[in-house]
């Protein structure tokens, strides 16, 4: 392990970009102190996430090491979030994206500047990023996305297959209290003014999103795959298979026709330099390389194959992070002449070679997917990943492979093939693919929810025909393993997915025609060596700490299930994710999270959450809470919300507000 030379660039902690429009945005920046650097290239991260707390240990990590390697590296807060002027009324607005623009033209126009920009991104970073290269501005020449997602109905925190996720209602109210706590006293003498005005004007995004139920224009907007050809500077993807977001990256390779490379490794929802995953990975030599190819150098060859990936192995699952078995692969193109498919058929039990024949019912109870883990880990304290499947296993209908008689190495997504029908309108069918030792032990590949009544497609769906056949194709999330001779490949089927997707309103019987069902993998050709050093990918820089923080209480997570006195499985998760103090400028903040998920074995109208946030920004006299609380249920036809947000200042009331609402409930 290394440092970098902490001598070599100079901080700015804040200061104000002023926009056309006489909003003015709180930036921080980051330089290097050799004049013969400058003019010099520029690193941008652009994101709602509160530079002065929310964000500064990462962007210690971070930007100080462009830096020091000749960049200007600024973080910027969105308008409406930080210190910052504005506000902020939904995810990715016209506002965000052409504030993104002008902040790119006024960085090019600085007499520092080379006139090239870059811009860096995790999750919202990463989608921004996609979105404003979707814009073309002159400036921007490369981008690094990670954790994004190239889709924003298909594949986000809101709806996954045209089903509705739970997390849905958990990002609104985490956004809420996010967006809800004031700017620091110390950079701003306005600030209750600012703070007031941000509380009166917070939306309860939940109420927009649930009234999108299909792929519609709203979601269409910052979507890439409306217009692959809109994007022509360089992108550089990366994922992680433990993340949510693991189809951006090979979906963008295979689209795109700019410079183009990917990166997938074994990570969560982090930077890979930071993931508790491991191995992790050295996201600052890598960055670095990039941005030095298309801001310093002007030159396209950038010489990266489009895919590098972690191929994960079988391990024993717990639900905890820990070290990964598995290698390094590299693919030259993608899609690659190396992936083939390999077709099992669903048989009764079985997966076979063989076509099936007959029919079988899936019906199953609501407390299918407990063992699923948290659908985004890297975004709680404690990562929750997939447990042992052998629960929802046995609560699913399975379809086993004999044994195996030689390693399969799958890259790629794969793609179930079903003839069905069903006794109701509408149902979900959710499809995982495992792994299962000789033990009985079953660890999760991938997995991909379907709402049935998008056979067609997500923006036009329609009602079933109660036992009319269909046939529906549909990919899972892609993924990169090797399933080991000796172990069985299972694909396991249920109609919930709990609580993970919020159930269909009517629980329905899915019957399959065996005769028209298969899965199909993509597998990679055997006998490929790995073709790329296993150690080049590991973290070798430690990221520089200018400033410090102190952690006056330390991170902490729990969860907990339970069957309460009205028969109800409730699951209860607490995060406390640490209250910290600056060393530098003595701003405290401390964020707090519980979640509450309950419902009944056979009633899918039972399903609720609560979901509590309370933060902290406490600056010298001044100590500023923010309570929100979401509760969530929902009856055949509606979405029933209730959603309380309280700020007080020094312990008396400054602002509070609640809505009472209730969404209709279509295809759901």
């Amino acid at each position: 392990m290394k440092d970098i030379n902490l001598k070599k660039y100079k901080e700015t902690p804040n200061f104000f970009i002023h926009l056309l429009d006489g909003r003015k945005l709180s930036a921080r920046m980051w330089e290097p102190v050799d004049k013969n650097a400058f003019p010099a290239p520029t690193i941008l991260e652009y994101l709602p996430y509160r530079k002065r707390d929310g964000t500064a240990i990462r962007d210690e990590g971070n930007h100080p090491a462009f830096a020091s390697k000749g960049y200007v590296s600024i973080r910027v807060d969105m308008p409406g979030q930080g210190d910052s002027d504005g506000l902020m009324l939904d995810e990715y607005t016209e506002d965000e994206l052409s504030v993104g623009e002008e902040i790119i033209d006024w960085i090019a126009n600085k007499e520092w500047s080379n006139g090239n920009v870059g811009m860096i991104g995790i999750s919202w970073g990463g989608f921004n990023g996609l979105q404003i290269a979707m814009r073309r501005p002159k400036a921007l020449k490369a981008i690094v996305t990670v954790c994004s997602t190239v889709d924003r109905y298909a594949d986000d925190i809101h709806y996954m297959g045209g089903c509705l996720l739970t997390d849905n209602f958990a990002w609104s109210q985490q956004m809420l209290a996010y967006s809800s706590r004031p700017p620091d006293p110390e950079l701003r003498t306005d600030w209750k003014e600012v703070w007031k005005k941000r509380l009166e004007n917070q939306p309860a995004h939940i109420l927009t999103w649930l009234s999108h139920p299909t792929r519609d224009n709203f979601w269409k907007h910052g979507s890439v795959c409306e217009d692959w050809s809109s994007i022509n500077c360089a992108v550089l993807a990366i994922g992680g298979w433990a993340d949510q977001y693991t189809n951006a990256p090979p979906q963008l390779m295979e689209n795109l026709n700019c410079p183009r490379s990917s990166w997938i490794g074994p990570w969560e929802h982090k930077y890979p330099n930071i993931a508790s995953i491991e191995p992790k990975g050295d996201f600052f030599t890598e960055t670095t390389s990039w941005f030095d190819c298309f801001l310093k150098y002007n030159n396209s060859d950038h010489s990266l194959p489009m895919m590098r990936a972690y191929i994960n192995s079988f391990d024993t699952p717990n639900g905890k992070w820990k070290a990964r078995p598995g290698r390094w692969i590299k693919e030259k193109n993608w899609p690659s002449n190396n992936i083939q498919k390999l077709i099992f058929n669903l048989s009764k039990d079985c997966l076979s070679t063989s076509k099936g024949s007959g029919a079988i019912n899936i019906k199953t109870l609501q407390s299918v997917g407990l063992k699923g883990g948290y659908n985004c880990p890297g975004m709680r304290v404690e990562n929750e990943l997939p447990n042992n499947q052998n629960k929802d296993d046995n609560a699913s209908v399975c379809f086993d492979t004999q044994t195996l008689d030689e390693d399969i190495e799958i890259l790629g997504a794969p793609r179930l093939e079903i003839e069905f029908s069903c006794d109701k309108p509408n149902a979900y069918i959710i499809a995982r693919i495992c792994e299962v030792s000789p033990q009985g032990i079953s660890e999760r590949i991938s997995f991909r929810p379907f709402n049935l009544a998008h056979i067609i497609n997500h923006e036009s769906p329609q009602n079933l025909v109660p036992g009319k056949n269909y046939k529906l194709s549909f990919d899972l999330n892609y993924c990169g393993w090797r399933v080991k001779k000796g172990n069985k490949l299972r694909l396991a089927l249920s109609t919930t997915y709990w609580p993970i997707v919020w159930p269909v309103a009517d629980a329905a019987n899915v019957e399959l025609n065996l005769q028209n069902c298969r899965i199909i993998l993509p597998q990679r050709r055997k006998g490929l060596a790995p073709d790329i050093d296993q150690n080049t990918a590991i973290s070798n820089v430690i990221p520089p700490m200018q400033h410090h923080w102190e952690y006056l209480i330390k991170p902490s997570g729990t969860k907990s299930e339970k069957i309460n006195n009205k028969n109800e499985l409730v699951i209860e998760t607490y995060d406390n994710f640490g209250h910290l103090k600056s060393k530098d400028h003595g701003l405290e903040h401390h964020m707090q999270v519980w979640h509450e998920y309950k419902i009944k074995e056979n009633d899918p109208l039972s399903a609720g959450l609560i979901t509590r946030w309370k933060t902290l920004t406490k600056k010298d006299d001044y100590e500023m809470f923010v309570e929100t609380e979401h509760i969530i249920s929902s009856d055949k036809n509606y979405f029933i919300c209730q959603i309380d947000l309280k700020a007080f200042l020094n312990n008396q009331l400054f602002y509070k507000k609640n809505w009472n609402e209730k969404i209709a409930r279509k295809w759901q």
